[in-house]
């Protein structure tokens, strides 16, 4: 079997990258991956403005009498000259006054009538210059780079109307089994509500990609060979959970040879997730065969479909973060174990506490899991305060 490292450089090896788009910014964007560098139209700010409420001053003419206040600025009006022996009163983000060099909070300021003192700034105090954030023609966000609140307020700061974004992946999303029932319909005896296709969809969606097809398939190798072949029609990406064992009700695997996808590599040296299977169609769509109990289909998801989906759209595999195992735990001696654990803040960073149970249809367990921790293979055990990798959920 393969290690898990090995198993994602042969997907990576075998993903393509989409084309990309010229898009609107906006919160729409949210989730996408910037295609090329987003260069600033502007500077930010775009000219040298007030950091708080208070007057704007020539710092030398501070220190001695009152200053008259020769008028007042708020955010939005075109900056005045400001006379020299005057001060003018000026809001948070209002344009600095030519002639001023520094502004005087209002807390520390004494105000007569018409006029204001206070101790003598330091020249620049309260001043945020021009381009201090970002110069204009300067990159705001890198190409590569997902999308968040953040950047989307950066680029709409730095005048940035529209970018190129990488294509949305279109993933097909296909759960096989007899004994699946959508939520709400009454259970006869042997049937469990299907919830694979839910975890999936969220899972592609923070992963960028959009669902373009969602479908229970019955366990026939008629019906299989159908649904992977439609699936493979209209999708950039294919993921099938369940059925890809070797079983009499397992038809996954024949299907897939039938509709030409390649097998790259089936079952690799972890759990959850032994039986995993991929491969590559005609038109090269990646193709993802996960275990059907839901922990593993959430965990193989997680550790090898999502960067995937990142590659196809030119991000990154994000670095994983690490933290403190809290109690020792047995190592698997053959496979690497991807453990639900809860986060604590310790002393030297995060603490990692394994749940009690860990057994892969545990989904509700799951759910109140924050992370899954990686326990490499190995004899014995992994002792309390290992450093482990770990992945949110």
């Amino acid at each position: 079997m393969l290690t898990p490292a090995q198993a994602l450089e042969l997907i990576l090896s075998r993903v393509t990258r989409l084309p990309d788009e010229q898009a609107a910014v906006g919160p729409g964007l949210a989730g996408r991956v910037l295609a090329a560098d987003a260069v600033a139209s502007v500077s930010l700010p775009p000219f040298a403005t007030s950091a708080m409420d208070g007057f704007a001053v020539r710092a030398a003419e501070l220190g001695g009498g009152p200053l008259p206040v020769a008028f007042r600025i708020a955010a939005g009006d075109r900056p005045r000259e400001l006379p020299a022996g005057a001060a003018a009163g000026i809001a948070t983000g209002a344009p600095i006054p030519p002639g001023a060099d520094s502004v005087v909070p209002i807390e520390v300021v004494t105000e007569h009538d018409g006029g204001v003192s206070a101790e003598r700034p330091a020249v620049g105090d309260a001043v945020r210059s021009a381009g201090s954030d970002i110069e204009a023609g300067q990159v705001v966000v890198a190409a590569g780079s997902v999308l968040g609140p953040a950047a989307l307020a950066a680029l709409a700061a730095a005048g940035l109307a529209q970018v190129r974004v990488a294509a949305r992946p279109r993933l097909a999303a296909l759960a096989t089994g007899d004994e699946l029932r959508a939520p709400g319909e009454p259970l006869e005896p042997g049937q469990i509500y299907e919830s694979n296709l839910t975890a999936v969809a969220a899972q592609a969606a923070r992963g960028g990609a959009e669902v373009v097809r969602s479908q229970v398939v019955r366990d026939d190798r008629a019906a299989t060979v159908q649904a992977f072949a439609d699936a493979l029609a209209g999708a950039d990406v294919v993921v099938s959970t369940g059925g890809v064992s070797v079983g009499p009700h397992d038809h996954v695997k024949p299907a897939l040879e039938a509709a030409g996808v390649e097998e790259v590599f089936w079952r690799i040296a972890h759990k959850p997730g032994k039986p995993l299977w991929f491969g590559v169609g005609a038109e090269g769509q990646p193709v993802f065969g996960l275990p059907g109990n839901p922990v593993s289909s959430l965990v193989t998801f997680e550790l090898f479909v999502r960067p995937a989906l990142l590659a196809m759209q030119g991000a990154a595999v994000p670095a994983r973060a690490v933290g403190r195992l809290a109690t020792a735990v047995t190592r698997l001696r053959s496979r690497d174990h991807a453990m639900r654990c809860m986060l604590q803040p310790g002393p030297e960073g995060m603490l990692l506490m394994p749940q009690d149970a860990q057994d892969s249809h545990l989904i509700a367990h799951a759910a109140a899991a924050d992370v899954v921790a990686i326990v490499p293979a190995g004899e014995g055990e992994e002792p309390a305060g290992s450093l482990l990798e770990y992945i949110t959920l």
